[in-house]
This record gives C-alpha cells, sequence and structure tokens, in this order.
C-alpha cells in the first residue's frame, strides 16, 4: 500500500502493517461504560493504555455501525452512524485519536457483501421491480416443481443452515442471501452499487482519518451468475452446499483490484480480507500478491477449522484431529508466500470460534491451563505474518462451561444449527450438534472481559444485568490477577511480544521449517531470519545483522510439548545444522568438567547436548582459554549442585535435573550480541522465558555460544522442571536488553 513503510533487515523497506501486532476488539464484549450490560466504544477509550501497554499496534474494531443486531451488527442498515448503545461517530473519532496519540492505529470492520434489511438501499430495492436500486440486491423469480408448488431458483444452502434466498411477496420475487434472511447480499455486478460502497462505506471513514479496514467475506463479491443447482452432496436435504457457486467468483479480482486503486492505496488504507472456503494456496497468492495489487493480507481459516464437521450441514459435528495434522496446515500457510510477493497473517483466535486454549490446549488442571495458554503464545509469537490476537486471548479465557445449557447461547448461527438438529428427530445428530457447540460455538469468544474479580469481571457494574453471562472461572481467570504477576499469561504476552518486535527479521519476516512431522506430542521447527549476505540492508533497530561482518543469519528453534508428559527434546544441534546454508550453527562444543560427569549432569540437562558451544572461528587457543575460566566456576555449582539433589533425594521430591542459580548467572554473561535463538515452551512444565532449566528456556546463541538468559526483572522465580525434577529458584542476573 501507499501507508508509511520502515526499514527492516528483510527488503530495505516494508510497510508498517507486516510487524504490527493486530488486536480484535469485540466491542458488545469488551468493556461497558454506561453500565446497560453492553460494552461501548468509551469503554474500548478506557482500556486504550491496557492494550498499549500489552504491546497491540492496531486495534481491529468489530462492526459498530447501526444495526438491527441480527448478525450481531454483521447486518448494517447505516454506514454513517454508530449503534446506539455502542455510542457515536463523535466516540469513534476519540477512539482514532487515543490511538493515533499512543501511536496506534484503527481499522474498522467493513461488511460489504450484505447489508441489513432495514437499510435504505433494499428498502428502495425490494419497493418495486422497476426501481433505480432494483439491481443493487440479486433478485430471481420462483421455479415451481412438478406438483406446482413454489421453490426457490436454486438449491443452496446457506450458512446459518435453511436456504440461502427469501420469498419476497411484495414484488414477488427471491433475494439471494448467502447469511441470515436479515442479510440480503449485494450485487457487486452493479457498477453503481459498487461506487455507492465505495462512497458511503469507506470513503466516509477514511476521510475522517480511519487507517484501513477488515474486510469481511471479501471473496463472496462475485457470484457465479449462472444461478443453477449444484449437485446433491446431503441426500435427504433439499438445500446442498453450493460455496463453490459464489467463493472466488469469475469477476472477483477484478472487483478487488477496483476497490483498492479506487479507494484504498489513495488514502494509504490497508486492508486484511475474510477469505473463506479457499484451501489451497494457488487460490490465495493471486489475493496477496504485492503485482497484483488487491488485498495486503487475507484470513485463511485451515488452523482455526480444525475439528470443525465441515462449512455447512454437520459443521457443529466435532471431529478429533492430531498434532501431525495442526503441524502439517500450519507448515502449508507458514511456507506458501516463501519465494513469493505475497504476505501472510498469524492467527488462533476471532470471534467466529472457540476459545484457543479450550481447542488446542488441555484446560484440565489450573497449571495445563497455564502452560497450554503459553505454549499458544509462543508459537503465534514466532509465526511469520502479521500477529492478530482476540480479546481475551492474552489473559487465557476459555470456552463456556460445558455444564450451561443452550439457553446461554445467543448466536444466531449456533441456535439455528441446533434447531435444525433438533427438528430432525435425530437424538444422536441433536447430542451431536450440543457436544459440538460446546466446543467451537461462536458463543465462547463474545462472553464478556474478564477484567477483574467482581460480580461482573469488571465489564460491567454490579448488579447490571450484561448481555451474555460472564464466565464462571472470571475469579480465577481476569486481567487484573494476571496484571501484578511475572509468571501470568498476561505478563507472558508483553514479554514474547516485545520478543517479536526485536527480532522480527527472525519471527515476523523468516522463513519456516517443521522438524518432527509425526511426532505425536512435539510441535518443533525452525525459523531463519530473511537477512544475510544476499543484497540490500542489513539493518534492524539500527543494529548490523550480518554477524561478524560474515552475512550470516539469525536462527530459532521452537519446541512446543503438546501432551501431559515429559518428553526429550529434539536434538537442537542437529535442527540448526539442517537449516540453509549461511546460518550461524551450533559446533560440538568442548568437554567441561570430564571428570565430574555425575555432577555436570546435574548442571546441564542430561536429557539434551551440552549446551556450551564455541564458535566455528575461534582459535584453538581460544577453545582452550576459555575452557580453562569456566572450569573453576563449574566445579563450584557442581559441588552446590551436588548438595542440592542430595538434599532433595533425601526429601524424596526426585532428583535434581537442572542447572542451579551460579549456572544459570554464568550462562547468561556469555556475550550481548544474539545472532542465533532457541525458543522452547513445555504445554506440561512450561517456563516460557525463564530461566536456564534445560530445554524448557529461552536461549540464545552469543557469538556462537550458547547462554541461558533469565527473564526475571527483580524477585525470585520458580521454573517448573516436569514431574521427574523439583523446582530450582533462579535469582535475577544481569543481560541483554532483551525485553
Amino acid at each position: 500500500m501507499n501507508g508509511l513503510y520502515r526499514r527492516t533487515g528483510c527488503l530495505g523497506k516494508v510497510p508498517w502493517w507486516k510487524d504490527a501486532t493486530f488486536y480484535q476488539v469485540y466491542p458488545a464484549s469488551f468493556k461497558d461504560s454506561n453500565a446497560d450490560g453492553w460494552g461501548d466504544i468509551p469503554g474500548v477509550i478506557s482500556k486504550i493504555d491496557y492494550l498499549h501497554e500489552l504491546g497491540v499496534d492496531v486495534i481491529w474494531l468489530s462492526p459498530v455501525f447501526e444495526s438491527p443486531q441480527a448478525d450481531m451488527g454483521y447486518d448494517v442498515s447505516d454506514y454513517q452512524k454508530i449503534y446506539a448503545p455502542y455510542g457515536t461517530v463523535r466516540d469513534v473519532d476519540a477512539l482514532m485519536e487515543a490511538c493515533h496519540a499512543r501511536g496506534m492505529k484503527l481499522i474498522l470492520d467493513l461488511v460489504v457483501n450484505h447489508t441489513s434489511i432495514e437499510h435504505e438501499w433494499f428498502k428502495e430495492s425490494r419497493s418495486s421491480k422497476v426501481n433505480l436500486k432494483r439491481d443493487w440486491y440479486i433478485w430471481k423469480p420462483a421455479r415451481y416443481d412438478a406438483a406446482g408448488q413454489r421453490i426457490p431458483p436454486t438449491n443452496w444452502q446457506g450458512y446459518f443452515a435453511g436456504p440461502t434466498w427469501t420469498w419476497d411477496e411484495h414484488t414477488q420475487e427471491y433475494y439471494l442471501h448467502l447469511y441470515a434472511p436479515e442479510q440480503p447480499d449485494l450485487n457487486w455486478e452493479s457498477e453503481a452499487c459498487r461506487e455507492a460502497i465505495y462512497r458511503n462505506t469507506m470513503r466516509f471513514w477514511l476521510e475522517r482519518g480511519i487507517d484501513g479496514f477488515r474486510i469481511d467475506t471479501v471473496n463472496k463479491y462475485s457470484k457465479n451468475t449462472a444461478y443453477a443447482d449444484v449437485p446433491i452432496t446431503v441426500p435427504g436435504s433439499p438445500y446442498q452446499p453450493a460455496p463453490e457457486m459464489w467463493c472466488n467468483g469469475p469477476r472477483i479480482h477484478e472487483f478487488i483490484h477496483e476497490m483498492r486503486s479506487k479507494v484504498l492505496d489513495p488514502y494509504g488504507a490497508v486492508s486484511v480480507g475474510e477469505l473463506s472456503n479457499t484451501p489451497h494456496p494457488s487460490q490465495v497468492l493471486p489475493y496477496v500478491s504485492a503485482a497484483a495489487e488487491e488485498l495486503d493480507m487475507v484470513f485463511e481459516f485451515s488452523v482455526i477449522r480444525l475439528g470443525t464437521g465441515g462449512l455447512f450441514g454437520s459443521k457443529y459435528t466435532y471431529v478429533p484431529f492430531t498434532l501431525p495434522e495442526l503441524k502439517a496446515t500450519v507448515s502449508r500457510w507458514q511456507t506458501f508466500i516463501e519465494g513469493t510477493d505475497g504476505w501472510t497473517t498469524v492467527f488462533c483466535e476471532n470471534h467466529d470460534n472457540g476459545r484457543a486454549v479450550s481447542r488446542f490446549g488441555d484446560c484440565s488442571t489450573p497449571e495445563l491451563w497455564q502452560a497450554s495458554a503459553k505454549a499458544l503464545a509462543l508459537w503465534q509469537a514466532t509465526s511469520t505474518g502479521t500477529l492478530f490476537l482476540y480479546q481475551g486471548q492474552e489473559i487465557g479465557m476459555t470456552n463456556m462451561p460445558a455444564t450451561w445449557g443452550i439457553d446461554e447461547y445467543r448466536d444466531v448461527e449456533g441456535l439455528n444449527y441446533y434447531a435444525e438438529a433438533l427438528a430432525s428427530g435425530d437424538r444422536k445428530r441433536e447430542t451431536d450438534t450440543m457436544d459440538g457447540l460446546r466446543i467451537l460455538a461462536r458463543d465462547h469468544s463474545r462472553t464478556p472481559f474478564q477484567w477483574d474479580d467482581s460480580a461482573n469481571a469488571g465489564f460491567t457494574g454490579e448488579g447490571v444485568n450484561p448481555w451474555m453471562r460472564v464466565h464462571d472461572n472470571h475469579k480465577a481467570i481476569n486481567a487484573a490477577r494476571q496484571a501484578g504477576d511475572p509468571n501470568s499469561i498476561l505478563s507472558f504476552y508483553k514479554r514474547i511480544l516485545r520478543l517479536r518486535k526485536q527480532y522480527k527479521d527472525l519471527f515476523v519476516f523468516g522463513t519456516f521449517r517443521l522438524l518432527e512431522a509425526d511426532d505425536e506430542a512435539i510441535f518443533a521447527y525452525v525459523k531463519e531470519s530473511c537477512t544475510g549476505s544476499g543484497g540490500g540492508p542489513n539493518q534492524v533497530d539500527g543494529r548490523d545483522n550480518a554477524i561478524n561482518g560474515r552475512g550470516l543469519k539469525r536462527v530459532a528453534v521452537v519446541v512446543m510439548n503438546f501432551s501431559q508428559q515429559d518428553r526429550d527434546c529434539p536434538d537442537i544441534r542437529r535442527s540448526l545444522d539442517g537449516s540453509a546454508d549461511g546460518v550461524a550453527s551450533a559446533p560440538r562444543p568442548p568437554e567441561l568438567v570430564p571428570s565430574e560427569p555425575a555432577s555436570t549432569g546435574s548442571l546441564i540437562d542430561v536429557d539434551t547436548p551440552s549446551v556450551r558451544t564455541v564458535p566455528s572461528d575461534f582459535s584453538e587457543q581460544d577453545i582452550q582459554t576459555e575452557t580453562q575460566a569456566t572450569r573453576r566456576e563449574l566445579e563450584g555449582a557442581a559441588e552446590r549442585a551436588r548438595a542440592e539433589a542430595h538434599l532433595a533425594k533425601k526429601k524424596g521430591t526426585g532428583r535434581v535435573r537442572r542447572a542451579d542459580s551460579a549456572a544459570a548467572k554464568w550462562f547468561s554473561e556469555l556475550g550481548n550480541t544474539a545472532t542465533t535463538a532457541l525458543v522452547v515452551a513445555n504445554l506440561t512444565a512450561v517456563v516460557g522465558l525463564s530461566g536456564y532449566v534445560g530445554y524448557k528456556a529461552w536461549g540464545l546463541y552469543e557469538r556462537g555460544r550458547v547462554g541461558w538468559s533469565n527473564i526475571s526483572l527483580q524477585g525470585k522465580e520458580k521454573a517448573a522442571v516436569g514431574r521427574a525434577g523439583v523446582d530450582i529458584t533462579l535469582d535475577p542476573i544481569n543481560r541483554p536488553d532483551m525485553f
């Protein structure tokens, strides 16, 4: 786009939004400022500093336009007004100004595949077959079956169950709606309609200073104008799934290119499109190729749709998936832009899906819940592309309790699917649908944000009846409780987001290589920075990324344990050796304290390779000197480790497997210039970015050597070591300015 650019170590200049962190606010559930039980824009403003401190660069505000709320604002009746319970246009201006004052940006949710039936355009369109806006929507005459019964123009099934057509008695024709009957589709074939969209729904807000749009259902504007029946794939149903008739249609790229050239580019506005039913990289790339000049980036849903029974019919019949399936899907969408001029996004939550920690993690115990949320944070923050977070993700908000009945659900889609299952008379289908809703329903992401442990979780005032029930676990899971805890999920997010920005050449722009693809427990991959000896400036934040002037690249190995048991860590050195040429891999380390193997085992994790390595350009004398200088320190630490191990054994708490604080301090002070990084989380005993605790740690190759850096800034930090070990308390240490 034409917007602001920043220098990076990858391409010299890239758009600002590539390394930005976006945060989706679902306003109805975020913060209620006036005690009416409904979240609002002033409530968002009141929490702007919370988002800024978290590390958010851009707020994506879900629909706040005037609406009858048939689909929570995705049925717009006036694009230039704000739904009164949310506030006013001036409130949007105030939010935008608050963002800009903090160096943040604001994008709005653009819903222009359809409007509300209450929109003036549709009212005119349905008033007469000869009205000038008749062709702004899609109208078709009825068909009649052999018995003379009126039937819709096609047999297409909609996204919210039921047909895609509704009969209009006044004009004696059907109108098309891919979603609810209250959401009639606009006809993008009409040039006058497109121009009205650009003028009234986009330029109006861009002129006010909005920074861009998340564009809803962006690949559904161009329909197959034959409007023909699709083959029967669901026997017994009068309506059939037909996304091929409206997704990625014949003129879709023409329409989006026109939108960009006429509206987005002139304002330097960022665009991210919702791309449904586009499961192949070859289909996605044309939308995000810089040369094509269409969208900046898109949401592709293969990862977040894992576990669903499909887009239609059995969508809410849960289908279990394996970790290798997840890894293969992630790998496909992490690598599809490599060697292209396209871009991608990173996300695992939004307003249309269950909570990620409940779907991909383990919430069976508080310990596993916290470990899961941190591991998912690590996965997201180290992935290539623009990162999108959803409200509550940063504190580990979970799905609604399984004990809640269908009466606690509010979403039109879920309720329609449940009603359809109930009407079928099939008891198994009804049970399966309800079980699926407990995992997948859109309602899970829409419960009120849990700010504190008060009666309504701080979302609204005590005694107020919120529009949706507050989660039962809000006293244990809330932002206030986590804000003061350095080991909380919220604190972890703050650190990992800062880390992502500091090493954006590696985590935002780096390449992705999956490790251990078939492992059922370990999710591991290598990230490699795009900087190196190739052309272009190698500057990130003013620092030269060429290691020792040799044009080497930064590399990270990310390891996560998705099981409930301790697992052996992959061979990190072998993983790094498998990287591309020009990467600073770790040579085999010199032997340290060879006369004390048992003691050394207490200092250096016995389950992984030694962490002491030497750069390949060190001389033999350098190696000898370094080894001699550190041996005395290690021997002293080893003696203390033996005593700790003896004490632990005596107390029956297991054997010590990790380094003590002295060894951790020594490892942390190896150097300042990070050239290669190791990032590891363990789902059963996650330490995230804590001190040296074997492979459950954050490590840095410092000028070719490995140093394990404690992230604790003050006080003590305990590092869990899994069920076979004991806790080691690590003293805070001085370390490179990483966080």
